[in-house]
């Protein structure tokens, strides 16, 4: 231990294995990204990160798409100062104050027409909260009990979030998930779940969906809600076809049913847009918002059409839902990303990076398939060397994709996986990213991706 002039005690850095393993000691076995990424953060500003062992990395990680304009960024850090010398509280419960008044105003202003037929629910901290009190508030609201999902899609890990999430594999060990949850296929840009690519393939799940509303004998009640994300993260970065979207949309309306959207992750310009569902021309009767919003602390908020808001008081609380330090860098975060052009930085920064890695396929036939939208970049990795499925997709190769992330850390580049069996590498950096800061994201990926394809032939 070493002692400030000012009397704080601080312990001096020591390598990225020592702070490890006291984090093995420390911690409980849930922890993932440290078996994945394997250091100590000493400090990050803007897209680089520094680890206690003075080595900087290219962040495509972002706090999971938090971060979305970077670490540390001057404006938010600017409010956040000016914040805790105004001598404003920092927790209020379900209370206002011109922070939140203002933050509010703010919010609404970027929902469809200006937020007029909107009001905001704020719930815990977290996404998977917004999601608990969107699948609550749609049975409370028409009076059903069942929730129709997508497969692929990701809304959180409580208990009806989980309920609601494709991936199979968290939920082996948990008995008694919310029940009355239902799964139709989500249309896949490269493994079409119809055996066919394109919108065809979209076409059919489109009219399956209808069909099914629609008939008599179904089987099952009416529904109170779906609920999807409009581009699949967790699922790898897997965008909803826009005719299948609006005729999703066309059918939830014709019956009543609510559809809320998951823009926890694509919300707030990652997309290009400020959120991912605008380039469908839709407007949902929920809107689950958390991630970006709070500046990279913790928040989540509920977007509810007025007519659905058939909460009674108190009936869906939670302690920390007035996080007052995250509404003041959520304005910040606001006020930065409607500037003008900074959204069309994003789209233009995303195509670029896009078409950059699309060249690489003609060199490397494992990268099948670059995706996405914006900031928002999947790229599916697979085993060409098997045969292809009757829609000319190949199987997926996550033990490779794991290599190229092992290698993508070793040369300080930050990534994450995705998509089924994890092999989809994902691409989320923050959106303030430069064009030398992307020209360096690809030179530092095709230099993993080599050493990774080599690593595994001599595996």
């Amino acid at each position: 231990m070493s002692h400030t002039k000012s009397g704080k005690v601080f312990e001096e850095q020591r390598d990225n294995e020592y702070y490890l393993n006291r984090q093995d000691a420390f911690e409980s076995n849930v922890r993932s990204y440290p078996r994945k990424l394997p250091f100590a953060i000493a400090k990050a500003k803007g897209v680089w990160i520094t680890d206690v062992e003075g080595k900087e990395y290219l962040d495509c990680l972002a706090g999971a798409g938090t971060l979305a304009l970077g670490h540390n960024h001057d404006d938010i850090l600017e409010a956040l100062n000016a914040f805790l010398i105004s001598g404003m509280p920092m927790h209020t419960l379900d209370l206002t104050t011109p922070i939140k008044d203002q933050f509010s105003e703010a919010l609404l202003s970027i929902l469809p027409n200006k937020g007029k037929e909107y009001c905001l629910q704020f719930c815990g901290p977290s996404g998977a909260d917004a999601v608990e009190a969107a699948l609550k508030l749609a049975k409370i609201a028409t009076k059903r009990n069942t929730i129709i999902s997508f497969t692929g899609g990701y809304h959180g890990m409580t208990h009806g979030a989980l309920a609601v999430t494709g991936n199979n594999g968290p939920k082996e060990h948990v008995t008694n998930l919310m029940p009355g949850v239902q799964f139709f296929p989500f249309p896949h840009n490269y493994r079409c779940p119809t055996g066919m690519s394109g919108e065809k393939g979209a076409g059919i799940l489109a009219c399956q969906f209808q069909h099914f509303i629609e008939d008599v004998e179904r089987g099952s009640p009416l529904p109170a809600a779906v609920i999807l994300e409009v581009v699949q993260g967790e699922g790898g970065v897997n965008p909803a076809p826009i005719h299948w979207l609006q005729q999703i949309r066309k059918v939830t309306q014709e019956h009543g049913i609510l559809m809320i959207v998951d823009e926890v992750q694509s919300g707030f310009g990652r997309t290009g847009r400020m959120f991912a569902f605008e380039e469908a021309g839709i407007e949902p009767d929920m809107i689950v918002m958390s991630k970006a919003i709070g500046g990279g602390l913790p928040l989540a908020i509920l977007g509810i059409k007025k007519q659905f808001d058939a909460w009674h008081p108190g009936a869906h609380s939670g302690t920390f839902r007035g996080n007052q330090l995250a509404m003041a860098a959520g304005i910040s975060t606001l006020n930065t990303l409607n500037k003008p052009h900074f959204l069309g930085s994003v789209m233009q920064r995303g195509h670029w990076l896009t078409g950059q890695l699309q060249a690489l396929q003609s060199h490397y036939p494992c990268l099948a398939q670059v995706r996405g939208r914006g900031l928002m970049i999947g790229i599916e990795i697979v085993d060409e060397g098997l045969p292809s499925d009757s829609s000319g997709a190949y199987v997926g190769d996550g033990l490779l994709a794991a290599e190229i992330q092992r290698q993508c850390f070793k040369q300080g580049l930050i990534l994450e996986r995705g998509g089924r069996n994890g092999n989809v590498i994902r691409l989320l950096p923050p959106l303030i990213i430069t064009q030398d800061e992307c020209f360096e994201v690809v030179l530092r990926f095709e230099s993993a991706l080599e050493r990774a394809i080599k690593q595994m032939r001599n595996a």
